[in-house]
């Protein structure tokens, strides 16, 4: 006779348990992974917001600059040289950041501005990297 309340052998839990517990730990890294990605993207879209804001407060200031000549005045930034023809270069540069400034070159003939240069361009020292080394075939 069999004890009341026992039906048979107990239900086998162990490789669910084990199914389980594998899938929540890869929903856990992949949350971690993803949050990390999000916060590499945040910071890389931040960056490139700063950046883009850097050039054109930049840009704002050589506008300024180039509406003080047009309106006959010569700021102490802009450096005027002559040239054959009855022409004018004027030239600027206004910072961008630590590592880039904007460079401005304008010439006036005849009462009409021409824009010659209006560049970012990177101010930082450039290191050549030649320590690629090529297998000489030997």
């Amino acid at each position: 006779m069999t004890k009341r309340g026992t039906s048979g052998p107990p239900a086998a839990v162990g490789g669910s348990s084990l199914l389980v517990i594998f899938a929540v730990l890869c929903l856990t890294v992949f949350a971690l992974l993803t949050l990390s990605t999000a916060a590499a993207d945040s910071r890389l879209s931040q960056d490139a917001a700063d950046a883009v804001e850097a050039y054109y407060q930049a840009d704002s200031q050589a506008e300024a600059l180039w509406a003080r000549l047009r309106g006959g005045e010569q700021p102490k930034e802009v450096t005027e040289t002559m040239e054959d023809a009855g022409s004018t270069l004027y030239k600027y540069t206004v910072p961008i950041s630590q590592e880039q400034e904007l460079q401005v070159c304008l010439r006036l003939k005849d009462g009409t501005w021409t824009v010659v240069q209006w560049q970012a361009v990177s101010t930082a020292d450039w290191q050549a990297d030649e320590d690629l080394t090529v297998w000489g075939g030997e």
